[in-house]
């Protein structure tokens, strides 16, 4: 992993006060009692140490900022609409960039918020969550193509959640395979995966061979644990479709990421398309 590379983060967020209310959307789905009862955090089964002591936080955004300064990272895509994450959107625009999720179950209203979150800040991406909708939407219900059209149309890419989700919920909502009639429908469209694609992470390399408009991001994955199908794409004909995401402060800490980051096996040729050069042109930086 070469030094000096200004890092672009596609999934970071400021450290929360309250994170089982930040999760609170997924309750009325959660059925077993762990997580209606035990967990802040829906996925804390499959962390072991969750950074849990990033809350509490006097000043969350200057806490982020040295944390980025820290570890190199440039700029970082955080959700937008809260207090803080406005702040910071505001206050470091060079710093950060501006993400909304929505659901596609409130029609049209999920493409004004779009609209509405262009005109009023630098929005550089929508995240889709279909797992985390309720009820959940597939990937390919025709419930997302207004959301889809409207990024289409702004020419901002939609970060995908794909594979089994981490929460104790459903997974055909996410299954891989969702993506390839979504890709030809909407040839367009930037799609990056959120979250591995596990267990059909051969089957998303098969999908970015075919489709030009299809990306991966390494979000939620301690980097010891990346796919080792993702790892030989980047390598070889997937150099330029393979981004670094991270996950602090949801499940993973930056000194962990970084600790293991070195040792990800990528060619030297890679890391700077990986860390920065992907994600920049996708975000249209």
């Amino acid at each position: 992993m070469p030094p000096g590379i200004g890092i672009i983060d596609t999934m970071l967020d400021l450290p929360f006060d309250d994170l089982k209310r930040v999760y609170e959307f997924l309750a009325p789905q959660l059925r077993d009692r762990d997580s209606r009862e035990e967990f802040d955090f829906p996925v804390e089964y499959m962390f072991k140490d969750v950074p849990k002591a990033a809350q509490g936080i006097d000043d969350p955004v200057a806490h982020t900022l040295a944390l980025m300064d820290h570890y190199g990272i440039e700029r970082a895509l955080i959700g937008a609409g809260g207090e803080t994450q406005t702040r910071a959107l505001t206050a470091h625009p060079d710093r950060f960039l501006a993400s909304i999720g929505v659901d596609p179950n409130d029609g049209m209203r999920a493409v004004e918020q779009i609209v509405r979150a262009h005109e009023t800040m630098d929005l550089r991406a929508v995240v889709g969550f279909p797992a985390g909708c309720n009820p959940q939407v597939p990937i390919n219900d025709k419930r997302w193509y207004p959301v889809y059209a409207k990024c289409c149309e702004l020419r901002i890419p939609i970060f995908m959640c794909v594979g089994v989700p981490g929460p104790r919920v459903p997974m055909a909502c996410q299954k891989v395979e969702l993506l390839d009639e979504v890709c030809w429908f909407f040839p367009e469209l930037t799609i990056v995966m959120r979250h591995g694609a596990e267990p059909w992470e051969e089957l998303a390399v098969k999908l970015m061979l075919k489709w030009p408009n299809l990306y991966y991001s390494t979000s939620a994955f301690a980097p010891k644990y990346y796919p080792q199908a993702i790892i030989d794409y980047a390598n070889t004909r997937g150099a330029d479709k393979v981004m670094y995401a991270g996950y602090f402060p949801m499940g993973l800490t930056l000194e962990r990421i970084f600790s293991e980051l070195p040792n990800v096996p990528l060619k030297d040729e890679v890391w700077p398309k990986f860390l920065h050069g992907n994600a920049a042109r996708v975000l249209g930086l």
